[in-house]
């Protein structure tokens, strides 16, 4: 694996609320409608590699789009500029976590809860055999919906690579992936998330079909992808409050719903530093 030497700054990160952090201690920067945290996970990158606070820019905004990347974003507390605005001809290094808002990810998983309660209120299966009902509803007769989200996300994303090599050229370029949400077995998650089996799997085969976007689009255009996720199963939201990196429905430890927690972020600061060499 190649070590990053000469890209240690001015770097520049621009993503989602996975990126941002929000609700982890401490909340930073403008605006606040952002909430980003300063221990999520490309502040923990910047502090590890002796980032001068100068060089560091975070641009992350909770519930960006990839379109978010070069159009300001409202946030209903104050309004996040562009995030690419950020980037210049001396940026070298450029880490990218987004996607998930392009296929209303977070949405899907609280309607499919939704209706996984009513599936185990109605005995998990005894009287309703349907499994999956959730997953139905994205998989008619259409075809997949949430397929083509991720298929057309997956183009958007190949334009803004290639906008942000125009407007950065000497800067190394990291897609960062999502971690593991949910867990390969729905056993014991009922309490924690609240979905009917097959529903379960589908969620959670989505999740990974976007990652393979994400690496697929990157690896097209000249930038790195950094998996998260292997490195996050059996951390998932369903797991043991101790271990989890992401929260479920109700957090038990200071993070958004559905969304990764300090230990998740620093998990995911690890896997960028990994790929970057400076960590084993």
């Amino acid at each position: 694996m190649e070590a990053l030497v000469t890209s240690r700054g001015p770097y520049v990160a621009l993503g989602d609320s996975y990126t941002a952090g929000p609700r982890i201690p401490g909340q930073t920067g403008t605006p606040a409608g952002c909430a980003r945290s300063d221990h999520n996970y490309p502040s923990l990158v910047a502090r590890q590699l002796g980032i001068r606070a100068t060089d560091f820019r975070d641009m992350s905004c909770s519930g960006a789009t990839i379109a978010d990347l070069t159009e300001s974003q409202e946030t209903g507390e104050g309004t996040n500029a562009a995030q690419l605005t950020a980037l210049s001809a001396q940026t070298r290094l450029v880490t990218l976590g987004i996607g998930g808002n392009d296929i209303g990810f977070s949405t899907m998983i609280k309607r499919c809860v939704g209706m996984g309660v009513v599936y185990h209120a109605l005995g998990s299966g005894k009287y309703i055999p349907d499994d999956m009902p959730c997953a139905r509803l994205y998989t008619g007769t259409g075809g997949d919906q949430v397929q083509r989200k991720i298929d057309a996300a997956g183009s958007r994303l190949t334009d803004a690579l290639k906008n942000i090599e125009q407007r950065a050229p000497e800067a190394r370029v990291y897609v960062v992936g999502y971690p593991a949400i949910l867990p390969d077995d729905s056993t014991g998650c009922e309490r924690e998330m609240s979905l009917a089996p097959g529903d379960m799997t589908y969620l959670r085969e989505k999740e990974e079909q976007l990652n393979a976007e994400l690496r697929e689009r990157a690896e097209a255009n000249g930038a790195v992808y950094v998996d998260t996720y292997s490195a996050s199963e059996g951390h998932d939201a369903c797991s043991a409050a101790a271990d989890r990196w992401v929260e479920p429905l109700v957090p038990s430890s200071p993070a958004a719903a559905i969304h990764p927690n300090a230990r998740g972020e620093q998990g995911m600061a690890d896997a960028v530093l990994r790929v970057l060499g400076t960590i084993g």
